[in-house]
């Protein structure tokens, strides 16, 4: 469950890209970061969500907006994720959930009566000095770009 509040500090991380380069949040300092968390690679919800956020990517980074998307998938996955789908930014693999818990992402979900442990779909607007400006626990993915060019002030 997510347990983090809009206005705390961000949680550090560092992981791995789909180019195998160690990211980390301090590689976003002095920019906004939209930090989004999906279930997995190429399933049909997270590929509307991530090619929205490619469709508008252009007017995000007009807005200062860096993104960067976490899933539980390796570095292959995310790699071949970004090729099919022509994503120009990164996606970092927490295969460990280490991230994911830091941020109460990865919880127990139900599915036809099935309870498992994922990732709860939620994204992180954060500030260019660390702290959690927005978050959108249930995002829109097919709109999700124009929610968080909602949050422009």
């Amino acid at each position: 469950m997510v347990t983090l509040k809009e206005g705390e500090k961000a949680p550090l991380f560092s992981g791995v890209d789909q180019d195998g380069k160690k990211i980390s949040l301090s590689n976003y300092k002095g920019k906004k970061l939209v930090l989004y968390f999906y279930p997995e690679d190429g399933t049909p919800t997270c590929t509307i969500e991530a090619c929205n956020l490619r469709d508008h990517y252009s007017l995000l980074k007009k807005n200062r907006f860096e993104i960067l998307g976490v899933s539980p998938n390796d570095v292959g996955s995310h790699k071949k994720f970004e090729k099919k789908y022509g994503l120009p930014f990164r996606l970092l693999a927490d295969t460990s959930h280490q991230i994911m818990d830091k941020y109460g992402v990865w919880d127990n979900k139900k599915l036809f009566g099935h309870e498992y442990m994922g990732v709860l779909r939620t994204t992180f607007i954060i500030d260019e000095k660390g702290i959690i400006q927005k978050i959108f626990t249930r995002p829109k993915s097919k709109v999700h770009a124009e929610e968080i060019m909602a949050t422009v002030k």
